[in-house]
């Protein structure tokens, strides 16, 4: 064996491999977002936004990422709502049972309004008492039903006879006086983001935050309100000579003092 032979062999027949050259990386044509892994926030939002009604953009989006089909935003103040929770509440079912069949996850809300009678039944045999749950921006149960059209009628029926499957907030109106009273913009700090404006439109108030979405507002004593959503929330205004010149918000604790700069 000739002494380059022998040196093979010996190479061979020991553990010695040869490095591995290193694989190139290539960097991505665009950074991720800043929340990346998780989903692109305004993705989500808008999957929520256009399962209200839109299916020719609903399926574009589930086919390019079918994980938005579980997609939830929160609208403000924990108003939680899912892709399909939005599509149940408006009664659209083709929406509702093409998100399902992408891998939402089917909720009594959803159930009531496809018309799912014998699950809505088990849902409130196993948890007395959920048929009193508010959905999205605080929509009863019988909404659902209702919205569900002659395939839910069964559960409409149903619930009907339970009785207490729309429970309503009470909500006094307001005066067209009181509300131009509180309406206006007010600022809690100094960056131009660190406002909030409360308009009024036939008596009723809504709060918005730039780049947000509009809350309406229900009165819950006088000047004391909540937002769509969140019965638990409270906004409160404090008002100096027939106008309103602060407002706070509690949720539970205070979050925010906010001093009227306009009206």
């Amino acid at each position: 064996m000739s002494v380059l032979s022998r040196r093979l062999f010996l190479l061979a027949g020991s553990a010695v491999v040869a490095p591995k050259l290193a694989m190139p990386v290539h960097a991505a044509s665009t950074e991720p977002a800043d929340t990346f892994p998780t989903q692109d926030p305004a993705l989500v939002r808008e999957m929520v936004a256009v399962a209200h009604g839109n299916v020719k953009r609903v399926k574009e989006l589930v086919d390019r990422q079918q994980t938005l089909a579980k997609a939830t935003w929160d609208w403000g103040f924990g108003d939680w709502e899912s892709a399909l929770g939005a599509a149940s509440h408006v009664g659209n079912r083709e929406i509702a049972e093409y998100v399902i069949a992408n891998g939402a996850r089917p909720s009594i809300f959803s159930a009531t309004m496809l018309g799912h009678l014998d699950v809505v039944k088990a849902f409130i045999d196993a948890s007395p008492g959920v048929q009193r749950i508010y959905g999205p921006h605080g929509i009863t149960l019988l909404a659902h039903a209702r919205a569900g059209g002659d395939q839910a009628k069964p559960v409409l029926d149903y619930l009907q006879k339970l009785g207490d499957a729309d429970p309503r907030l009470d909500s006094p109106a307001l005066t067209d006086a009181e509300a131009a009273a509180l309406a206006g913009t007010y600022a809690y700090g100094s960056a131009p983001s660190a406002v909030v404006t409360i308009d009024a439109t036939k008596g009723q108030l809504g709060f918005l935050r730039i780049n947000g979405t509009k809350r309406g507002l229900s009165q819950r004593a006088p000047r004391e309100f909540s937002p769509a959503g969140a019965p638990n929330v409270r906004i409160t205004f404090l008002v100096e000579n027939g106008k309103a010149t602060a407002l706070t918000v509690h949720d539970p604790d205070l979050v925010l003092t906010a001093r009227r700069v306009t009206d």
